[in-house]
């Protein structure tokens, strides 16, 4: 990775020559790194400093920020070659970002036919395939020869995302995929007709981006082919945007785990007031939610003051149904997301966690109901911490799994069903077990 202070130096000493050299044996990735490191008036000097052909790939790597910056710098013929070079899909994410009046610069710049499909993904839903497609395909027809369809993928490759694989299509109707490999591997003779596959994968323009991200894994794409509600191809979805896709999704999921509202902004750009909203709503929610463990233990001020060490055991059962039922629902939000459950193994999923709950109850209450006897010298007190402990963790591993499953049959993400949510709710099932059995096992009064 090359030295930011040396970039520097050789920008700001004006020997352009060496900063262009460098940036010609850089990867596009490494240099919107070195990129995001720079001052404003740096960075617009070193991005035109970059090799044209790797220009618009530096771009569509870099953070919405820095891509507003420079488009404002850019004058119309620069912003008209970095429009030219850049994929369709990359264009449309820029747009997406940008303000209204960028937004209206750029389509002014590109030509009708371009700006007319522009306004055609822009106007998918923000989720759906359409938006994440690109247009730039290779195409071919059902009549060709191997050498002919070399010789098209040779013409137009240079402007297509992907020419892994290539379609075939009839009157914009799919009719079967044909791999870069095949054609490579094969004679010029053979008809491709002959080698493509027509038991086709595709999905729909309007299916959810997360659900197409979730099928390209599942049978290993590199692209998806898009088609629209009478069966017309209308794009593909490359492997890089499903990439980007999970990694949205998985950031969304996060944030919803750790009780906070998602943000599409990064740590560092997100303002100090905007993380301070993204996570207040949620704490107030489940602060709120908290007071109604206190009014319980409120209810057993009596029963404190005839056995004093009963508070001193509060935390350890809170904190374990808590641990306990976080460890079920994040495995059940993980198989909802792999797909390797759905409700309806709802049952199954219960009957499981119970069992689990059973050898881990057993296990724990064992060990500190030893603990409790060895320090109190009471068998009485140390049963009733095993028997509550044994109860609240076999509660809370049935409430992580069975809220998430619950959620996603509500068409909720099971992702707010995590963490914070759940210990809030065990810390409340819990006290209400523990003194129950106290009270009863003890005799004390309420």
């Amino acid at each position: 990775m090359m030295d930011k202070e040396i970039f520097v130096d050789l920008l700001s000493q004006r020997q352009f020559r060496a900063v262009r050299s460098i940036l010609d044996v850089m990867n596009e990735v490494d240099i919107a790194s070195l990129l995001s490191d720079l001052e404003d008036k740096e960075l617009a000097l070193a991005f035109r400093l970059i090799p044209k052909d790797k220009a618009a790939d530096v771009f569509a790597n870099m953070n919405n920020s820095l891509q507003t910056y420079l488009v404002e710098m850019f004058t119309e013929k620069e912003l008209r070659e970095l429009l030219d070079d850049l994929y369709m899909d990359d264009t449309i994410d820029l747009l997406e970002e940008l303000p209204a009046n960028l937004v209206t610069r750029i389509l002014d710049t590109v030509g009708q036919e371009k700006r007319n499909t522009i306004n055609q993904l822009l106007n998918y839903p923000e989720d759906s395939a359409g938006s994440i497609m690109t247009t730039e395909y290779v195409g071919l027809r059902q009549g060709m020869t191997v050498g002919q369809a070399m010789a098209h993928i040779k013409k137009i490759g240079i402007h297509k995302e992907t020419i892994y694989t290539c379609y075939v299509i009839e009157k914009r109707r799919l009719l079967g995929i044909v791999t870069a490999k095949d054609l490579m591997t094969s004679n010029d003779e053979v008809k491709i007709d002959d080698l493509m596959e027509t038991e086709i994968i595709s999905v729909g323009t309007h299916m959810d981006k997360e659900e197409v991200a979730t099928t390209m894994r599942k049978y290993d794409l590199l692209a998806i082919p898009v088609v629209d509600e009478e069966g017309l191809m209308v794009g593909i979805v490359t492997f890089d945007d499903a990439m980007d896709v999970m990694v949205d999704e998985v950031t969304e999921d996060m944030t919803k785990m750790a009780a906070m509202n998602p943000s599409e902004e990064s740590y560092f750009e997100t303002s100090v007031f905007n993380h301070a909203k993204n996570r207040i709503p949620w704490l107030l929610f489940l602060m709120i939610s908290a007071t109604i463990t206190g009014v319980i233990i409120s209810r057993y001020e009596v029963a404190f003051a005839s056995v004093p060490q009963l508070v001193a055991f509060i935390p350890m059962l809170m904190d374990t149904g808590g641990n306990c039922g976080s460890q079920s629902a994040t495995l059940i939000i993980r198989g909802l997301a792999l797909e390797e459950i759905h409700f309806s193994n709802i049952f199954k999923v219960i009957f499981k966690e119970f069992r689990v709950s059973i050898l881990v109850g057993i296990v724990l209450s064992i060990v500190n109901g030893l603990r409790i006897f060895i320090m109190y010298h009471d068998a009485l007190l140390a049963i009733t911490i095993g028997l509550s402990l044994a109860a609240t963790i076999m509660l809370a591993k049935l409430i992580g799994c069975i809220l998430p499953l619950l959620a996603s049959k509500v068409h909720l993400d099971p992702a707010l069903m995590a963490a914070p949510l759940i210990t809030t709710l065990v810390d409340t099932c819990s006290i209400c077990i523990y003194f129950s059995i106290a009270t009863k096992l003890l005799h004390l009064a309420v």
